[in-house]
């Protein structure tokens, strides 16, 4: 999601307890949140990032899996918290 900084919707996103969003600002977050968090959204501020960056980071926050492993217990333990 596109909004003027991208934090906003971030932290909307994370109000959700079935998604997890992070507003990243290259293709080097976009890719760290998918394959150690398991991002389901991804946040960029439409007045932080240029045109040409955001493309960069969504072809990469969609083409990176998640490598699980080491990273799959937090990601289970955040999932386990934003249960009600």
């Amino acid at each position: 999601m596109v909004y003027g900084s991208g934090i906003g919707i971030a932290i909307t996103a994370n109000c959700c307890p079935w998604l997890r969003g992070a507003m990243c600002y290259d293709v080097t977050t976009a890719r760290l949140v998918r394959e150690h968090d398991d991002v389901d959204v991804l946040a960029l501020g439409a007045r932080l990032t240029g045109l040409e960056v955001a493309r960069d980071c969504l072809l990469t926050f969609l083409n990176t899996p998640f490598t699980g492993g080491r990273h799959a217990r937090r990601v289970a333990e955040m999932r386990s918290m934003s249960q009600p």
